[in-house]
């Protein structure tokens, strides 16, 4: 199993306090213009905080302190078999302004040759509903093992993508997500 060091619970603090400065950056940039402003607007004037915040989102909280029915997903799909950092790349934004439709591509390098091939990616969540977002099957004839798709994210949380080798071994990568407008909650 992956071993990280945990997240300080500062930089949770820091990225509340970074989705609540974004948020009374746009109230002020709507007050100040006579017309509601586009979206190129508000991202124009928000860009530099969120630059500035880049540091603390980029550290990504590790699987041992994910949640356990997280791991337990994570498990489930592993077959047990212990699952390494590395070889997995997850491109997803840090901050997404709305959950509804969060674009994110995975990659694992591989030579994709009948005898070392990526077999499965599968990516997992933190607090939707469903643990397993999806799982992406593949055969030596794939060519290249990198998926783009676009989700739903239902509040800030961490994503996982494990990639199963043909050699049986597993690969992770995580990464946490900023969500300021949640996508998919049960019972609101």
């Amino acid at each position: 199993m992956v071993q990280w060091p945990p997240r300080p619970p500062a930089v949770v603090r820091q990225v509340e306090d970074v989705v609540a400065f974004l948020r009374t950056l746009r109230r002020a940039a709507i007050a100040m213009t006579a017309h509601r402003p586009d979206r190129r607007t508000l991202l124009r004037c928000a860009a530099l905080p969120c630059l500035a915040a880049l540091p603390c989102l980029a550290r990504a909280a590790p699987l041992a302190a994910a949640p356990k029915d997280l791991q337990a997903a994570v498990r489930r799909f592993a077959g047990g078999a212990p699952v390494r950092e590395g070889k997995v790349t997850i491109d997803v934004a840090p901050l997404v302004e709305n959950g509804n439709t969060v674009p994110i591509a995975v990659s694992v390098e591989s030579p994709m040759t009948a005898t070392e091939h990526v077999s499965a990616i599968a990516v997992f969540n933190e607090k939707n509903p469903e643990r397993n977002v999806v799982v992406f099957h593949f055969t030596p004839r794939s060519g290249r093992a990198a998926v783009a798709t676009r989700i739903r994210l239902a509040a800030s949380q961490k994503l996982v993508a494990i990639a199963r080798l043909s050699d049986g071994s597993h690969w992770s990568a995580g990464v946490d997500v900023v969500v300021t407008l949640a996508g998919c909650l049960e019972g609101s």
